[in-house]
């Protein structure tokens, strides 16, 4: 790699994969091994193919790093510590993490071990960068929905080494901050099990829309100004890809990188990548056809022209081959197969093939052209011995019990309640309430009365959050927002990013709200030691989870409507009410706070019922969470006596709290 020249970072689901990485002129390869990565349902790797890989890798001069970009339940630390063992030893040259436990771990009992920020982490400003580096973490994965002026300004002065998306699948949330997948089935996304409801079909008046489905990321046009920003690692998104995508992709933008006069060239070699229609997302300015009407991959071909039991005619304007691979979308039941092509014959354009489809094909199903395997790539790894590490019991029991907090939860209960529109005070009761976590827009906060009654008499017991992105250009407006209510007599701020902390004058108090993410004592133990006056367990965890955790200070978000999707992408919804539904005909409404796209169901978590489970299991701080609701005396006055006597509010749900969180 060229002094100038950033790496170019590619995807290894599996063998073959890795090998057409480093054939296609990867710099560097990201994998995932059987646990703990966010695709598990790539093939990855076992922890004994890793040495061979290690071994070849090196041959090749190409670096390795190894996914852990997951949050991690408590009962699954002590696997992680042999784990984090196993890639020391191993020599891997960095894990990319998002869990601050595995952070934490990894640096206190695993200093070999070199850490990158995962783009999960959601790091989006100068702030995060400088923040992440004093840390310890050498490089940071930025958040994919940046534009070209705020990577250009982030990376004027990095204080770590920065990473960027270039090519591949685009999550319609920010990464990281989608709970969607985990509402509607237990598959959280964090947990590396997203079932893509952003991919899915929605009722939007009656019509069958894809509201979500995001084009994929192609920055080829970009790859000079990313090159020049100093930007050290371009990333091609695809451990589920095919070892032909890898190949393709590796292969254009190392032409790029090493040819930039041959970008004509590169982008004919990605037309091949068979993904879906392409954008160039917030680095191109311009996000206006971002959203996809097909969620399929691949190249559309057209339709079926006539089937048979024994054969399958289509026409295509593409020149088809024996051995590419084709997906037929069943026009009747939405169905999908794919299959290789054999014996074909073509004459006009119209091309023909045994039929060896399990589905019945039909004139107009849709054919799409998803493969070409022009190399091949060997599967089988030489055996290399794999190092047998494995901490004794002993060790790793010292290891977590030093993730305990020193200072032990408080029997009285605490309430925190939080609002998000200030035509909730007259109905607030603050005697009832121990904080009230004003949740507000940059406008609402410019045009708030700092010297009205309620704020005057409740100083002590107000905190102001920070919202989850704060764009580069908006850091001045909100330390300008912070000072003014610092002056007001405000000095309790909780941040929904643990580098806002870096926000706030020395003698604020902090707190972290669900958003840093709570799943292990490890996670709380690093955010307590950041002087956090409070930390917050997330809504989509479970009780098993937190009846595991033996830090139990944390606040439990008793009632909340949770943000499903968090997204700077801008969406049209035609219901006046902005509401649309599911497939199983469940109701969800979009909002907009700030420039920030928000999905919402239209009813709320509500776990009032398991309050006197949770005390008795030694939990005693409480969140009412009353965003996204309407001011309304009757609904708050319904909660607290909720909230009091146990006795859950409908319609409503538990999200994963008794079902469990995969």
């Amino acid at each position: 790699m060229g002094k100038n020249k950033a790496e170019l970072l590619v995807p290894a689901g599996s063998v073959d994969s890795f090998r057409a990485a480093t054939r296609g002129g990867a710099d560097a390869v990201y994998l995932g091994l059987k646990q703990f990565n966010a695709r598990v349902r790539a093939n990855n790797f076992s922890e004994d193919q890793l040495p061979a890989i290690m071994q070849e890798a090196r041959n090749h001069g190409v670096k390795v790093y190894i996914t852990l970009n997951t949050v991690i339940k408590n009962k699954e630390l002590p696997k992680l510590l042999d784990f984090l063992a196993y890639l020391e030893k191993v020599g891997v040259d960095a894990i990319i993490v998002q869990d601050w436990g595995v952070f934490a771990l990894a640096k206190q009992f695993f200093p070999k071990l070199i850490v990158h920020a995962s783009t999960q982490m959601g790091t989006h400003n100068s702030v995060g960068v400088e923040f992440a580096a004093r840390l310890g973490i050498k490089r940071v994965v930025l958040a994919r929905e940046l534009t070209a002026t705020e990577i250009e300004t982030i990376s004027k002065n990095p204080a770590c080494e920065l990473e960027v998306f270039i090519h591949g699948a685009l999550c319609y949330s920010f990464s990281g901050q989608c709970f969607f997948s985990s509402y509607i089935g237990g598959r959280g996304a964090n947990r590396g099990m997203c079932s893509q409801p952003c991919r899915m079909v929605y009722n939007d008046d009656n019509q069958q829309k894809y509201l979500f489905n995001l084009k994929d990321n192609q920055q080829l046009a970009n790859i000079e100004k990313l090159n020049s920003a100093g930007i050290h690692s371009l990333k091609v998104e695809g451990r589920m890809k095919s070892a032909d995508y890898v190949y393709q992709v590796a292969s254009a933008y190392r032409l790029v990188l090493d040819h930039p006069d041959r970008k004509a060239e590169a982008e004919e070699m990605l037309r091949l990548d068979f993904g879906r229609a392409k954008t160039g997302y917030f680095l191109a300015s311009d996000v206006s056809e971002a959203i996809a009407d097909n969620s399929n991959t691949g190249i559309p071909l057209g339709q079926v022209i006539r089937a048979t039991k024994s054969e399958i005619t289509i026409f295509s304007t593409q020149e088809l081959k024996n051995n590419d691979r084709i997906r037929i979308q069943h026009a009747k039941t939405n169905k999908t197969t794919s299959l290789k092509l054999e014996d074909v014959w073509e004459e006009n354009g119209r091309y023909s093939f045994p039929n060896r489809s399990e589905e019945t094909v039909n004139s107009g199903d849709e054919v799409y052209w998803i493969g070409r395997r022009e190399q091949s790539f060997p599967s089988r790894l030489p055996k290399v011995q794999a190092p047998r590490v494995q901490l004794n019991f002993q060790k790793k029991s010292q290891m977590i019990s030093q993730q305990n907090i020193a200072t032990k939860p408080s029997p009285n209960q605490s309430l925190f309640l939080r609002i998000d529109d200030t035509g909730w005070f007259p109905f607030i009761r603050a005697e009832e309430v121990d904080c009230i976590i004003l949740s507000l827009s940059r406008q609402q906060l410019n045009e708030l009365s700092w010297d009205q009654s309620f704020i005057r008499k409740n100083k002590t017991k107000i905190a102001i959050e920070l919202p989850k992105f704060i764009a580069e250009g908006q850091l001045d407006q909100w330390r300008k927002l912070i000072a003014t209510a610092e002056s007001n007599g405000i000095n309790h701020f909780f941040v929904s990013h643990l580098s806002q902390k870096n926000l706030l004058p020395n003698n604020c108090r902090m707190s972290c709200n669900e958003q840093v993410y709570v799943y292990n004592d490890a996670a709380s133990k690093f955010i307590n030691s950041q002087n956090a006056l409070n930390f917050c367990y997330s809504l989509e965890n479970d009780f098993e989870n937190l009846n595991n955790l033996q830090n139990r200070q944390g606040i439990v978000l008793l009632h909340s409507i949770p943000e499903l999707f968090y997204s700077r992408m801008p969406v049209k919804v035609e219901n006046e009410n902005h509401q649309f539904k599911d497939e199983f005909n469940k109701t969800y409404r979009k909002q907009i706070s700030d420039g920030i796209t928000i999905v919402i169901p239209d009813r709320p978590v509500n776990l009032f019922q398991y309050k006197k489970q949770l005390v008795k299991s030694g939990f005693s701080r409480y969140l009412i969470d009353l965003k996204h609701q309407a001011p309304n005396p009757k609904w708050i006055k319904k909660l607290f006596l909720g909230y009091r006597s146990g006795e859950t509010i409908q319609p409503s749900t538990i999200f994963n709290f008794k079902k469990g969180l995969q």
